[in-house]
């Protein structure tokens, strides 16, 4: 017994050869690097799940590209028929018979409604009266005019009879003076007679003369009064003509007042004819625009998906609200996609630039300046589907003008990249955004 333990004492003060002990230190060096790397791949598990993920298919995706762009600002417009016609009742009446209907189709000339005329009719046939009247009152100054001044030149005569009489007197006497059969007296006497006829004679004158001007303007004066009077009888006449009312062209009847018996005011709106076949777009935009917008300037008529060319036609300066409002006339009028009270978008052009990066336009651009947008991680390089290119990073991008289509790229981004143009403003912070 005594033998075992002294074995069992060497073999425990025996030392535990080293290679031994390597195999033990490796052992548990490579325990502990395996919980490492396993709580690492653990750790960026987790951080793979909480980066937010976006699904391909919401996403607008534009490339960076080279290009043109119609440089325009937007305005709101409206389409509406090109020519339409509002018809008011000329005078204060009542409606006594509808003979047309909203809707129908009407031609140059077609009775619409009638109105009660009596009262119109009356005052007409009472003006004629009264031209009538005048036109004998003009008659009647003409033959007084040539009655007395016929008179008046017939008195002349007699003294230029006169007065040719007494200058033959006075000859007489000079020449019976000449002879001394006559006498210093009788000679001054005819010489009297004949300054006093001669005086006469330019008093009748000058009064003929006062007589024509004063009758020439009562005639004038006369005929003034005729044809001012005669204008109002032509308006009586127009207003009894317009009162029976018809359609002034070829068109579409789109409003009628049709209450028969009803009392319309004269002024008031009855009916509105309007040729829809052909069509304008009434606009409105921003003061702040006012300089852009100038007559004969080319805009995009902008309906859904379909753009139509156009140019401006009229511009109101007046600004209301904060706006102007112009009309907009299609190159092609009467385009199926064009149909009255529908809502467009207006693109006034106002310059083009060549050649400039360019992204397409999207909701969240609001104009020129500084924007965060998501750019595929490196999109220029990798497919799409790659793993690599399925991340959105943000970056810092300088924007400029812009058109329906296109927004000019000033920096930030190069040709070949692919970046996100919907408004992204509630994932603004994010590092990185993963689309699945």
């Amino acid at each position: 017994m005594f033998n075992d333990m002294k074995d069992d004492n060497q073999t425990m003060d025996r030392q535990i050869p080293v290679s031994v002990q390597r195999k033990r230190k490796l052992k548990k060096a490579g325990m502990w690097a395996g919980g490492f790397l396993a709580v690492l791949g653990i750790a960026t598990w987790l951080g793979t799940q909480m980066i937010t993920s976006l699904d391909r298919k919401t996403l607008i995706i534009s490339e960076v590209d080279r290009g043109t762009i119609d440089v325009s600002v937007s305005a709101t417009g409206t389409i509406v028929p090109a020519f339409e016609e509002v018809i008011v009742s000329p005078i204060s009446s009542k409606i006594l018979e509808v003979y047309a209907h909203s809707g129908d189709s009407v031609d140059v000339g077609t009775p619409l409604l009638r109105l009660d005329l009596q009262s119109a009719e009356m005052d007409y046939a009472q003006a004629l009266d009264e031209r009538e009247i005048k036109h004998q009152q003009m008659a009647q100054l003409k033959a007084n005019t040539e009655t007395q001044l016929s008179d008046r030149k017939m008195q002349i005569e007699v003294e230029e009879m006169k007065l040719a009489g007494l200058e033959a007197e006075l000859r007489n006497e000079l020449y019976l003076d000449s002879l001394g059969s006559g006498t210093r007296n009788r000679v001054h006497q005819a010489e009297t007679a004949l300054r006093t006829a001669q005086l006469q004679l330019n008093q009748l004158k000058q009064q003929f003369a006062n007589e024509q001007k004063v009758k020439k303007a009562e005639m004038k004066m006369q005929q003034l009064q005729n044809g001012i009077f005669e204008k109002g009888l032509n308006e009586k006449r127009r207003t009894l003509d317009d009162a029976k009312i018809r359609s002034p062209r070829r068109a579409t009847l789109t409003y009628i007042f049709d209450e028969i018996g009803s009392t319309v005011g004269a002024g008031q709106k009855i009916a509105v004819v309007s040729d829809l076949s052909h069509f304008k777009a009434q606009c409105e935009i921003s003061d702040s625009h006012s300089e852009r917008v100038r007559v004969g300037g080319e805009v995009i008529i902008k309906i859904g998906k379909e753009r139509l060319k156009g140019s401006i036609n009229t511009v109101t300066p007046l600004s209301q609200s904060g706006a102007i409002t112009f009309t907009v006339v299609p190159d092609n009028m009467s385009h199926p996609r064009l149909r009255s009270g529908r809502p467009a978008e207006i693109f006034v052009i106002t310059s083009i630039k060549d050649d400039v990066l360019r992204i397409r336009n999207g909701s969240f651009y609001s104009g020129p300046g500084d924007y965060t947008l998501f750019v595929i991680q490196n999109s220029k390089f990798k497919i799409q589907n790659n793993k690599e290119g399925n991340l959105l990073v943000p970056r810092e991008v300088k924007l400029g003008e812009c058109n329906y289509d296109y927004i000019e790229v000033i920096s930030g981004l190069e040709p070949g990249e692919q970046v996100v143009v919907n408004d992204m403003s509630k994932y603004k912070g994010k590092e990185k955004i993963k689309v699945k």
